[in-house]
């Protein structure tokens, strides 16, 4: 098969390797759509990935070509969880698959999306509804990280905390901040809204996210671009004493800073955005903290149960089966935004690296870059 293989650092080589052979307990898929990941950047040009000769890609889907263990699964397309959790860690056993402790993971520390065919455990599968395009199927992934972080802070029923959420009244004077327009905090900004949301503002400095955005049915008060003014004095302007929640979705202590100067007394902040470097705080920002008794919350990857996970009830769902029922509603609703319009450009495995390109150099704007076979 053809692969995009990481030999090194800065060292990315498209390839003929051999096809996986399945273990017991994992399938072979067949690949149709990977998307590009902004981790991805990173891992093959600056750090590299923990073990190498491997193949990238995580954000991906496919059409189960083998599968000992579960023959029933042989033609269906999957979405797949990409982290492998050991199963025997605390927060393995308490359900908490994605801090597992000793964790495995597609497209870093073993082969991934990034080539025709990938092994994966069966346990990390989940069949994909035949309405739900493989362009959305490919965004399972960023569109589960996204939803892990609003459930967490109680904003959608589920998560870690309180499984409730608030009540359709309640979210009409809710205020929510959403900086940082890549991928995910687009995803988030779109799941808000889909959640019942009206007072969700946006921070960021493209045009092609405001488009985005547009799109989705925000309006242009609803956006503001760093480019052209002082996004604290705009919240400020538009919430009064600050957003009632506020999502990081940058990593830099600027970001950082600034997302707890919009937030208000009692507020909380989520930290979705890996870090690009240290993260410093000044002592006024600490001060702030302090006074004001907020809350700052981190989110990590997303929550999967596994192929036979509980579907029986909403609340009770993991977020990649969440996801997938908002797909299926997405589907019916023929004027509804897809997070498949979120991408920009799609590149062949072997043009696959025009588009990690334009994402390293930023040469021209994009949301998701997408890999189709």
């Amino acid at each position: 098969m053809k692969a995009q293989v990481l030999y090194g650092i800065d060292n990315l080589k498209y390839a003929e390797v051999d096809i996986p052979a399945p273990k017991a307990g994992e399938a072979l898929i067949e690949l149709s759509c990977c998307g590009i990941c902004g981790s991805d950047v990173p891992r093959i040009f600056k750090t590299g990935a923990h073990n190498m000769p491997l193949i990238p890609g995580h954000e991906m889907t496919g059409r189960v070509k083998e599968c000992a263990d579960r023959p029933e699964l042989v033609g269906k397309r999957v979405g797949i969880f990409p982290l492998i959790p050991c199963k025997e860690c605390p927060q393995c056993k308490a359900g908490h698959y994605e801090m597992c402790e000793n964790y495995n993971y597609l497209g870093s520390r073993c082969d991934g999306g990034f080539a025709e065919y990938v092994t994966a455990p069966v346990w990390n599968l989940l069949p994909i509804p035949e309405e739900v395009s493989d362009e959305d199927a490919a965004m399972l992934e960023p569109m589960s990280v996204a939803v892990h972080a609003i459930r967490n802070v109680g904003l959608i029923e589920g998560g870690l905390g309180d499984k409730s959420a608030p009540e359709k009244t309640q979210k009409e004077n809710i205020s929510i901040v959403v900086c940082g327009l890549g991928t995910i905090g687009l995803l988030t900004a779109l799941f808000l809204k889909d959640a019942g949301y009206t007072k969700v503002y946006c921070i960021g400095n493209k045009d092609i996210q405001k488009k985005k955005l547009l799109e989705m049915g925000y309006k242009e008060e609803q956006f503001f671009d760093v480019r052209y003014g002082d996004p604290v004095a705009f919240i400020k302007k538009t919430t009064g004493a600050g957003a009632d929640y506020y999502f990081e979705c940058i990593g830099r202590p600027e970001s950082y800073e600034q997302a707890i100067k919009c937030t208000a007394p009692l507020g909380r902040v989520m930290l979705v955005g890996n870090p690009a470097s240290d993260m410093d705080l000044t002592r006024e920002t600490y001060w702030k903290i302090l006074r004001n008794q907020m809350s700052l919350t981190g989110t990590w990857n997303s929550a999967f149960s596994g192929i036979d996970g509980d579907e029986s009830d909403k609340n009770a769902m993991d977020d990649w089966r969440y996801v997938i029922s908002r797909l299926e509603d997405f589907a019916k609703e023929k004027s509804a935004f897809h997070p498949g319009n979120l991408v920009t450009h799609s590149f062949s495995i072997a043009d696959m690296p025009k588009g990690l390109d334009i994402m390293h150099r930023k040469s021209e704007d994009y949301i998701k870059i997408m890999i189709k076979y």
